[in-house]
């Protein structure tokens, strides 16, 4: 537990000290929007509403990709990958920091995207706001957990750039289902339920799980 949480503060602490990653994943995001805003400049208020949920998770799911790309990149100098891998303990804590590290930075991004977003499209995110942080909260450990993992096993590869969101993205086809469908409830005014969280919570518990004990072999190869 120790060394997750030593990963996670070096890791926060080297993201506070060169912002490279979250400046990369807030502006790709920005970019995201204003290109969304010029393809729909005058959408009804039905429209947006029928359309919001989908495109902010499209823009996270781009920018989580982004983010998580640069997991392990200070880890290839100078071999800290194999300093890395002599920590004491389980490795399963070393995926663990480093996910939790980057659900920490995605979700920031994902607020500032969010007020972007709802400036540009005219869309009240106060309605149903609580849900909406469910949603995106349960949601954000399947894509780190997996993520994380899939970093920690491309990071090696020449065609690591495209490697990554190949693997990723189909494996967060049912998260992304999950996470549309609630958030267009949590926007319309609905109470989110158990019902609409159950299948983010399983998923991302499975992938979580899967991740912790997998992060063992990943790490050696």
């Amino acid at each position: 537990m120790n060394v997750a949480l030593a990963l996670l503060w070096k890791d926060l602490v080297t993201e506070w000290r060169s912002r490279d990653r979250i400046v990369a994943m807030t502006v790709f995001s920005f970019l995201v929007v204003i290109v969304f805003q010029f393809a729909f400049p005058e959408m009804e208020e039905d429209e947006i509403a029928r359309l919001a949920p989908g495109l902010l998770w499209v823009t996270y799911v781009f920018a989580a990709v982004i983010g998580l790309g640069r997991t392990f990149a200070t880890e290839l100098e100078n071999e800290a990958m194999t300093a890395l891998a002599l920590a004491p303990g389980t490795r399963g804590w070393i995926f663990l920091g480093k996910a939790a590290a980057t659900w920490i930075l995605i979700t920031l991004v994902q607020v500032l995207t969010a007020l972007v977003f709802a400036l540009f499209f005219r869309v009240d995110l106060s309605v149903g706001l609580g849900g909406s942080a469910a949603i995106v909260a349960c949601a954000n450990m399947a894509i780190c957990s997996v993520g994380t993992l899939l970093s920690a096993m491309s990071v090696r590869s020449r065609f690591r750039e495209v490697l990554l969101p190949v693997l990723l993205i189909p494996t967060l086809i049912p998260v992304l289902a999950a996470a549309v469908r609630g958030t267009t409830v949590s926007l319309a005014g609905d109470p989110v339920g158990l019902g609409l969280l159950q299948p983010l919570i399983v998923i991302g518990g499975i992938y979580l799980v899967l991740s912790f004990l997998l992060f063992d072999y990943v790490l050696d190869e």
